[in-house]
């Protein structure tokens, strides 16, 4: 599952994110099943990128009882856990990323941070 991402726009705000206007931001969610958890941590996610990160942004959903292996590349202990890829520093966040402040903390966008246009 890999959510395009949309054109949302929010109201301005004088602080920009950490990244470049022009960067893409590659994040990978690993999820198992559908579970309620999985289920809000992708939709958390979604909507926090919509939001943050109009146009700028690739989510890939991994479900670990589909490919139970790839949890050892980012050494997944617990799930969900969101792996920030791009831009550097890769940043791991664990939970269903309900806490939105933490979440753009955890990927290095500040609070305040929203897409103008």
């Amino acid at each position: 599952m890999t959510p395009s991402p949309a054109a949302g726009a929010s109201s301005g705000s004088e602080a920009q994110p950490a990244a470049s206007a022009g960067e893409t931001w590659e994040l990978r969610l690993y999820v198992i099943g559908r579970s309620p958890k999985c289920v809000r941590a992708i939709t958390n996610l979604q909507r926090v990128c919509e939001d943050y990160l109009p146009g700028r942004y690739h989510i890939e959903v991994i479900d670990l009882l589909e490919n139970p292996r790839l949890a050892a590349d980012d050494q997944i202990m617990a799930v969900p856990t969101l792996i920030k890829k791009l831009p550097p520093p890769i940043r791991k966040i664990v939970g269903d990323l309900s806490d939105h402040e933490r979440l753009l903390v955890g990927i290095d966008l500040r609070p305040g941070d929203h897409a103008t246009g």
